[in-house]
């Protein structure tokens, strides 16, 4: 992948540059994609390659590429999609890596092989696998087939009322907010992610069905996650969908502050959620030293992010924050943010992050003090 020539570099904002530019950094030529981790802690090879995750990244990197009205000259977006998405058969993938290459396919307006079609095919035409399905597999799901059916592929459409009824019976939580799961203990525990996805599939399915009640479905999401946005602008990690309470903020995530919140704020904007815009500003602030640590997420001679802000000595475990989960969850603990010095800092980044910012502002012209912040020039 070659540098980012400097004519090209000039019609994109100095974010969208900035993102192009990370991305080099975790370009592996050998395996024609981007990588799983870039590693910041100095090491001579920084790129970490997991086949299953770097194809699901690289997948949903050029998701992002497609809202940019130029590709980078030295960017084969074709050419990267079809090396990496034959491959979804025969890698340990989960199930919404099916439903991002429905969707960057359709975005980018690309083929998907018939190996990879007839697989997603058959998850589909299963309805009891459905069952099976996390918030994050039915969510990217449905934002897929609906981005197929509206570039005029039928042959999904006829999933797409089921999958989002579905969606809303095993899904849809009294509070709010999104169970992680349609059945079992489990499902109460859901993380921010959860309602990402599920919040962009219904805005996505309510506009392409001209359907108000998953408009309606995805604005009470959305102002939900709102009211417990963070002092700082953080956007907490796990809730209770039950109750529609946070069960704990760490760790809080860069690419939730600067790309996946501002993806359905968004959305939401565009559906009269007057508080969307103010949200998604004082998220994207966080990573730029508005937060607990008070400095920036950013790493600028690299043009990439720091992954997290998470509780230290908990890097290497989750066990922890889930046994703070299930205390908070049973005995009505509210959760709170902690000391800043017992915070630390997960030095990686990951590709995907990175092309989470040219979806949510490779086509935006109206957020200047973001997509021209200084710390993103030079």
């Amino acid at each position: 992948m070659a540098r980012l020539a400097g004519a090209s570099r000039s019609q994109y904002s100095p974010l969208i540059t900035y993102a192009l530019k990370g991305l080099q950094q975790c370009w592996m030529p050998d395996h024609g994609r981007w990588s799983h981790i870039y590693h910041l802690d100095g090491r001579s090879q920084p790129n970490q390659s997991v086949p299953h995750s770097d194809v699901f990244y690289s997948l949903n990197v050029l998701l992002g590429m497609s809202r940019l009205k130029v590709k980078p000259a030295d960017i084969d977006c074709a050419k990267i999609f079809e090396r990496n998405v034959v491959l979804l058969p025969q890698l340990p993938v989960a199930k919404y890596a099916y439903g991002m290459a429905l969707w960057a396919a359709a975005e980018l307006k690309l083929e998907i092989p018939e190996n990879v079609a007839g697989a997603i095919d058959s998850l589909l035409s299963n309805e009891r696998e459905w069952t099976a399905f996390r918030a994050q597999d039915i969510g990217m799901l449905v934002s897929g087939i609906v981005a197929q059916s509206r570039a005029g592929n039928n042959r999904w459409r006829r999933f797409a009322q089921p999958l989002f009824a579905f969606l809303v019976r095993g899904y849809r939580g009294p509070a709010g907010l999104f169970f992680d799961e349609p059945t079992g203990f489990r499902r109460r525990f859901a993380s921010f992610a959860t309602q990402t996805y599920l919040t962009l599939a219904c805005y996505h399915y309510g506009d392409f069905a001209g359907d108000a009640t998953a408009i309606d479905i995805a604005k009470r999401c959305t102002w939900r996650l709102i009211a417990l946005q963070g002092p700082q602008g953080e956007w907490p990690w796990f809730f209770d969908a039950q109750n529609g309470r946070i069960l704990d903020f760490y760790e809080v995530y860069s690419v939730h502050q600067y790309g996946m919140a501002p993806a359905f704020l968004e959305c939401a904007a565009q559906h009269d959620v007057r508080e969307a815009r103010a949200a998604l500003i004082k998220g994207f602030k966080w990573v730029l030293g508005d937060n607990q640590l008070g400095r920036s997420m950013m790493v600028p001679d690299k043009k990439l992010s720091i992954r997290s802000q998470v509780r230290k000595g908990e890097l290497h475990t989750n066990r922890l924050r889930m046994l703070r989960a299930l205390r908070n969850a049973y005995f009505s603990r509210p959760a709170a943010l902690i000391d800043p010095a017992d915070i630390d800092l997960r030095l990686e980044c990951r590709s995907y992050e990175l092309g989470w910012i040219l979806w949510s502002f490779g086509q935006r012209t109206d957020l200047d003090e973001l997509t021209h912040h200084p710390a993103f020039s030079g």
